[in-house]
């Protein structure tokens, strides 16, 4: 067991960084541009449009502005600063090297409207890509157009639409979702222009085979099922599951927010399924989304490869590479040009630089992480099931509620101030007070120890002070919110320096 004297509560950077406006002084200069021989040319701007005086800008040197972004860097947390056990989510590392081939001029500086034949390079490294990605899940083709994982829900969704209304089916629209499912599922199957139908669990985590026999029907267009599902459990039936839906008329969707978890083991394709997307954040290492680039990509049966949106890489007798859309069928354009290539690039590094036995690895040490924690966390943190979690598991905090007045999102909190981002909180619905940790095989066991120290040190506070952690986190930069309030009156203009009290 791990020496709970091994964490204390840490320090934060102390308070807000200074104002970058109230930084410098006249004169100093953070970089140097190239002397100017040639004449004077004047702004082509009409007289109105121009400055009378020069902005008010701070004038800082580069050690000033180095630090200024450094500090805010440090504001929140984040991989690098801490381990990030956000389940459901894989947080895991991003390799330096990927983020050093997606760099390469040859790469990074092309422009997407260039001729074909001066991106020859680019394309065979997709066209990899997409191959790599087949082989890997048991599928016929691959689009990488998907900016997310969201985005690869709704092609997903799209494909199978589109192929019910090929078939003269317009009565299949509805998409039966288990009631453990991410929340993004049944928003896709909306956005596509189909009705989600819940579908409850057993109470061993998995889908209930009755329910579904019932629930399948003539208006089925398929079902969306994540494996292993948020609970982090391997959903046994699958070949039956697919055999229902399949005889039923309907397809199968599969989220593969946890391929994590069983890449090498098991493909998608071989289950059964007719469809999945990937996060290559979560599987394959690039940076999470955030709101900036992304990619998630999806693999289809040869059924429904004439669905997807082009352009479609297409390598030619000569061994040189095109770019043409199928002809004959409608496609939904999702994304400009093909998507975010530099995502890509650097998912594709790291397929290389892993190999095959590299990603059975990965997902044999993302399991032995989970369990790990698991057999370290379950006499505080019980787990249902918890013999056939694998690389995540779904802890309830309802002993914590019930015996210190302690919540999930008190836990949460403090864990911050261990220098240790959250757990996934309060999902899925169907455990009361959850909390789902996924270390992902990233995480060494010293850390992985750190972790488990850090939660039987707040475990100890919540019997003995349970007010810490009711005001926690006490040393970040920004204290306990009222959360509710910043969702429902978010204050998204910056009015310049002020005294904000």
């Amino acid at each position: 067991m791990s020496d709970e004297s091994m964490v204390q509560p840490g320090r934060w950077n102390a308070g807000l960084p200074e104002s970058i406006f109230t930084k410098g002084a006249p004169g100093r200069r953070g970089l140097t541009f190239p002397r100017w021989d040639g004449e004077p040319v004047a702004a082509d701007l009409p007289a109105g449009m121009r400055r009378a005086e020069p902005a008010d800008f701070p004038s800082l040197s580069e050690p000033e502005v180095m630090r200024h972004f450094t500090q805010l860097s440090n504001l929140n947390h984040h991989i690098e600063r801490g381990m990030y056990p956000l389940g459901s989510c894989t947080m895991k590392y991003n390799p330096r090297v990927n983020e050093q081939i997606a760099a390469l001029p040859g790469l990074a500086d092309l422009h997407p409207e260039q001729p074909v034949g001066d991106v020859q390079g680019l394309l065979a490294a997709l066209k990899l890509l997409e191959e790599s990605l087949c082989e890997i899940t048991g599928f016929a083709a691959c689009s990488l157009i998907p900016a997310a994982g969201a985005q690869g829900e709704y092609l997903g969704m799209f494909v199978i639409r589109a192929l019910h209304l090929h078939n003269g089916h317009p009565e299949r629209a509805e998409v039966l979702i288990p009631d453990s499912a991410h929340g993004t599922n049944p928003a896709s199957v909306v956005i596509a222009g189909m009705v989600p139908k819940t579908l409850k669990s057993r109470p061993n985590g998995r889908i209930d085979l009755d329910a579904l026999r019932a629930a399948v029907g003539p208006r089925t267009a398929g079902i969306m099922i994540t494996n292993p599902n948020t609970l982090g459990l391997f959903e046994n039936d699958i070949t039956e599951i697919a055999a229902i839906v399949h005889e039923a008329g309907g397809r199968l969707y599969m989220d593969g927010a946890n391929l994590n978890a069983i890449m090498g083991k098991v493909r998608p394709g071989d289950m059964g399924f007719d469809v999945v997307h990937m996060n290559l954040h979560k599987t394959f290492s690039t940076p999470h989304g955030g709101g900036g680039p992304g990619a998630g990509p999806i693999c289809v049966t040869p059924e429904l490869q004439p669905f997807l949106p082009g352009p479609w890489i297409t390598a030619g007798a000569d061994g040189g590479f095109t770019l043409e859309n199928l002809p004959g069928r409608d496609s939904a354009a999702i994304h400009s040009y093909y998507g975010n290539v530099g995502v890509c690039l650097r998912a594709l590094a790291y397929i290389l630089r892993c190999g095959g036995d590299g990603l059975v690895r990965v997902s044999e040490c993302a399991v032995l992480n989970a369990r790990y924690l698991l057999s370290q966390l379950r006499d505080i943190l019980p787990v249902a099931n918890a013999d056939q979690c694998l690389h995540e598991f779904v802890a309830s905090g309802v002993s914590w509620k019930n015996e210190f007045g302690v919540r999930t999102l008190d836990i949460g909190k403090r864990l911050l101030d261990y220098g240790v981002h959250a757990p996934t909180i309060y999902f899925p619905l169907i455990v009361e007070e959850a909390l789902m940790v996924e270390p992902t095989e990233t995480e060494s066991k010293e850390s992985l120890d750190r972790f488990i120290a850090a939660v039987r040190a707040i475990h100890r506070e919540a019997a003995t002070d349970p007010e810490v952690l009711h005001g926690a986190p006490h040393t970040t930069p920004v204290g306990r919110m009222d959360e509710a309030r910043a969702a429902r009156q978010p204050d998204l203009s910056w009015l310049g320096p002020c005294n904000c009290g």
